[in-house]
């Protein structure tokens, strides 16, 4: 059997047709459908291993890539996940569409609609962006980040580059640390993570920590050293200064001094402890280069590795839903 034919019968046998019309939110998987993207990316990763990266699963089919806010690598990542499987892609600059000439998002929508495009990857800086894009256009949409609420497609990769660095998730301590508050990645994490079996961890100054952040099935430490021990997984935030409202730190010097992660901090964690960070990293304020740097601990390079595999299985299986109509 050819590599290629044994590629095929992999993603055949592991291939399932996505549960819902659209993927808005961590919580539209259950474990079991978490489990089956999971082990379906990970023949991806294999694949996108080779010399040769080319599959027709969606021969036919049109993504199209629309993003309100600046994106470097979630907008690549869905590009070349999108084409890796065969598909026409379209990548839209906002900056240089009718939206910056006044067109609403609904018309935006209404407009591409009338396009017939099969896929639509949507990320606004509003929260609940996607869900009311989703209810104007006859295709399925891909939440790729709206506002403070969700990022459900960095939450299955992230979940991704554990699987492959530990094996068995389900026992795994993870810490999030940072600015929570207006972390969209922590949100999802925290629903997938905890579906999956894994104790979560969020730890941050009182100033970066939601008021309902006890309501999200945590534990919730404002002391780095103290929320730190044990963990598994010590996952940094960014520190989003751009949607804060006054002064919630007193310096980014004295944030890294009691928030930002090095080797001193890194030692509380448990022995092995991996670092992840979804990017971009504000090094010398959340984490530091040395820590970021080691890949003997940090799994930040692999997050963007496992990003492309991970849309790859959220496309393909989204494409699955849709059937024969390509």
């Amino acid at each position: 059997m050819t590599e290629a034919h044994a590629v095929d019968d992999l993603i055949s046998e592991r291939l399932i047709p996505f549960p819902h019309p659209h993927f808005l939110s961590a919580g539209d998987l259950n474990p079991a459908t978490a489990r089956s993207l999971l082990d379906l990316a990970d023949v991806f990763v294999d694949f996108n291993r080779q010399s040769s990266k080319a599959l027709d699963l969606m021969h036919g089919r049109t993504v199209v890539n629309l993003f309100f806010e600046n994106s470097t690598r979630t907008s690549s990542s869905f590009e070349i996940a999108a084409k890796r499987l065969g598909a026409d892609v379209v990548t839209m600059p906002v900056g240089a569409s009718s939206v910056k000439k006044g067109e609403t998002l609904i018309d935006t929508a209404m407009t591409l609609n009338a396009m017939k495009p099969d896929i639509l990857v949507i990320r606004h800086g509003a929260s609940g962006a996607p869900a009311l894009l989703s209810q104007k256009v006859g295709c399925a949409v891909v939440n790729a980040g709206d506002g403070r609420h969700e990022h459900p497609t960095q939450a299955l990769l992230d979940l991704l580059s554990m699987r492959r660095a530990f094996g068995d998730v389900t026992s795994l301590t993870v810490a999030i640390c940072g600015d929570i508050a207006h972390s969209r990645v922590a949100r999802s994490n925290v629903i997938l993570l905890s579906m999956l079996g894994c104790r979560v961890r969020l730890i941050g100054p009182p100033t970066l920590v939601p008021g309902d952040a006890d309501r999200w099935g945590c534990e919730v430490f404002h002391d780095m050293k103290e929320g730190l021990k044990g963990c598994d997984v010590v996952m940094m935030l960014r520190l989003q200064l751009e949607r804060m409202e006054g002064a919630l730190i007193p310096s980014t010097r004295e944030y890294f001094r009691f928030w930002g992660l090095d080797r001193e901090k890194l030692s509380w964690a448990a022995p092995g402890a991996k670092v992840m960070h979804p990017g971009p990293m504000n090094r010398g304020v959340e984490i530091d280069s040395d820590v970021a740097d080691d890949l003997s601990v940090s799994l930040i390079q692999d997050q963007v590795e496992m990003g492309v595999a991970a849309r790859m299985a959220i496309l393909a299986s989204l494409s699955a839903r849709l059937g024969d109509t390509a």
